[in-house]
């Protein structure tokens, strides 16, 4: 019996491990136009480096003018990683290149409304616009309110943690 739990908690792990590395996003490549862009910089010549700048200049307005080149900047990449906090999206990974660990295990927020559903576990709303409910039974000691502060906090198993009012965090998952 002992052998098997051995090998059921080793199987475990591995699934663990395994299913971690798959999760693990790969470096995205450039567009091809920024691609192009870049490579202008090994061309020794002056004027044949000037021309390459100019063509893909154009190329990259006109990437951009019709919509197949957007680009962002860290400012909005930090708010469209907040916006998407709680949602598991793998396609916006790239929204975490060049971003520390840190500000995406954690957001601030204040409740704009909150009721109980019919099981009597909690229904927040937050003032931007995600919807978190209550998944664990426990009661919260003080009901949330508008203009509750609100933490919500990412847990080691994929989970999300609700912090009303600085009482004790209870589990929660997002709706909207």
């Amino acid at each position: 019996m002992r052998r098997m739990q051995s090998v059921l908690v080793i199987a475990g792990l591995a699934l663990v491990a395994s299913a971690s590395v798959a999760a693990t996003p790969q470096p995205l490549a450039s567009p091809a136009v920024v691609q192009a862009l870049l490579d202008c910089g090994k061309i020794t010549d002056n004027a044949e480096r000037l021309a390459c700048y100019d063509k893909a200049a154009a190329a990259m307005r006109s990437a951009t003018a019709s919509g197949d080149l957007v680009t962002i900047d860290r400012e909005q990449r930090r708010a469209a990683r907040r916006q998407a906090f709680g949602f598991a999206l793998p396609s916006l990974a790239f929204l975490d290149r060049g971003e520390k660990e840190g500000p995406a295990n954690r957001v601030t927020a204040t409740v704009a409304e909150a009721n109980q559903d019919p099981t009597e576990r909690w229904v927040v709303h937050l003032d931007d616009g995600s919807t978190w409910v209550q998944t664990d039974p426990e009661p919260l000691g003080r009901r949330p309110h508008k203009g509750s502060a609100v933490v919500i906090s990412k847990g080691a198993m994929g989970g999300f943690f609700m912090t009303i009012d600085g009482q004790g965090a209870g589990k929660a998952r997002r709706e909207s």
